[in-house]
């Protein structure tokens, strides 16, 4: 029992000091915001019990010893049409996570679930030679079961078939639900699971990208997960409204670049597919499109520093919609300057989000962005899960990634850069449909709320 009791009393709070020590030090050399270091000294000096586990489990950034383990994505060669001229618009992509532009492109928003349910099931059975399925979320109902078996069925026909989910956002998955995929002769792979050793980061690092590719020459990519809540075969006044894309050419052949990467990393092989015989460039399509990536396999923070950049460039407006809000201190003021400056800044985001946390803590963002003269609208009807962006008439930003810390500063995530006049405008005309069922927020003056915020703000970057 002495022995029992000295373990408790002196070996166990000394090791625990040396580990809090040691986490310290690793959470200094770490390159984050300043809030977000605050928070997490914090929590590891004052709640060491509590903050020691997580910062194990989920304080992992961009480590470079699981770096080196995925290949760092850049183009594998140039693409064909690449647009030289489009390049200053987002300096920074080409050589940080970023594909050049490519001209030869079709593509449509698909903006209900079941349009892009509907859409991704044409296009799986289109599919001549190969099919690659990345998502976070593979629902367990009608819709993910469908899914399943749709590529089971192409499959099935002699198709290359490839699914990877990630092992948090699809945690409910196990291999008898995906045994007719295994069955007909597809392939799948879980990224990052959540129990291997070690345990550093890996909870902390989930690929939240969403793409579907067929035959390296169409995709259909966004913010929709393979679920009920975001899609399905018929209308549901419960779905999320959400948004993708289908496109055609061969900014597909970029998203395909991606997977591969993805694909290489969680199966630990190396995806080899017959390539398909060169067709001729389709001289009618127009639309300018270029892929980029952002994550633990990208140089520094890609997605968030082509944002910042392009901030700077607006003159006329700024109109974001996403699900959360909770920037680190750098966007924020990036965003507010613009607004200063007489941007037109517009934010669209749910009234109630599914994380009531996320909605508590982004009170204060929202008020310092107000303040700066930007208006925030409230979507009312249901929980709004898409993620776009326009700047000025010039380009927009579609794909996987929330405005927050999260999806800008840890996950692996997919942006579609768009540079079409004509795509741009659609897009404009489905955010004005948001703003009609959106109400503004109201500025307030209360000291009380105002306190209550800048605390939320110092929790914020833990979430």
């Amino acid at each position: 029992m002495k022995d029992l009791d000295w373990i408790f009393i002196q070996l166990l709070p000394s090791l625990g000091f040396v580990l809090a020590l040691i986490l310290l030090s690793h959470i200094l050399k770490q390159r984050r915001s300043p809030t977000s270091t605050i928070a997490w000294l914090m929590a590891v000096v004052f709640l060491p019990y509590i903050g020691v586990p997580l910062y194990i489990l989920f304080g992992g950034r961009k480590m470079a010893r699981k770096m080196a383990t995925k290949r760092m994505l850049a183009p594998s060669s140039p693409v064909r049409h690449a647009d030289q001229g489009l390049e200053h618009q987002l300096a920074s992509l080409v050589y940080r996570g970023g594909f050049p532009p490519t001209r030869r492109n079709r593509a449509r928003l698909l903006v209900s679930g079941e349009e892009a349910f509907h859409d991704m099931l044409r296009l799986i059975e289109r599919a001549e030679y190969a099919v690659y399925v990345a998502t976070y979320i593979l629902g367990r109902g009608p819709t993910g079961r469908l899914i399943v078996e749709t590529l089971a069925r192409k499959a099935a026909q002699g198709v290359n078939v490839y699914l990877l989910l990630d092992a948090l956002g699809s945690v409910k998955i196990n291999r008898r639900f995906l045994a007719p995929l295994h069955q007909a002769g597809g392939r799948t792979a879980f990224f990052m699971p959540m129990f291997n050793l070690p345990f550093r980061g890996r909870a902390n690092l989930r690929n939240h990208r969403k793409m579907v590719i067929v035959d390296h020459k169409a995709a259909i990519v966004g913010g929709m997960n393979l679920a009920h809540q975001y899609m399905g075969p018929r209308a549901d006044d419960d779905r999320w409204r959400d948004l993708s894309m289908y496109l055609a050419g061969p900014a597909a052949g970029q998203a395909f670049e991606v997977f591969r990467s993805d694909w290489d990393f969680a199966a630990k092989e190396k995806l080899v597919t017959p390539l398909p015989v060169a067709e001729k460039e389709d001289v009618t399509a127009t639309t300018v499109l270029q892929f980029m990536a952002s994550g633990p396999d990208v140089e520094n923070d890609a997605l968030r520093e082509a944002l910042m950049i392009s901030l700077f460039r607006a003159h006329q407006r700024v109109w974001i919609v996403t699900p959360y809000f909770v920037p680190d201190d750098f966007l924020l003021e990036s965003l507010c300057m613009a607004a200063q400056r007489g941007v037109d800044l517009r934010l669209i985001t749910p009234e109630r989000s599914n994380h009531r946390l996320a909605d508590w803590a982004r009170e204060g963002y929202l008020s310092q962005l107000q303040d700066a003269g930007a208006r925030i609208h409230f979507y009312q009807p249901r929980m709004l899960h898409a993620k776009a962006l326009i700047i000025d008439d010039s380009v927009a930003l579609v794909g996987s990634a929330n405005m927050d810390m999260r999806s800008l500063l840890l996950n692996y995530e997919i942006g579609l850069c768009i540079y079409s006049p004509e795509i741009i405008h659609q897009l404009e005309d489905w955010m004005q449909g948001l703003m009609q069922a959106c109400r503004e927020r109201r500025a307030h003056h209360s000291a009380t709320l105002t306190m209550i915020e800048g605390i939320s703000r110092l929790f914020a970057p833990l979430l």
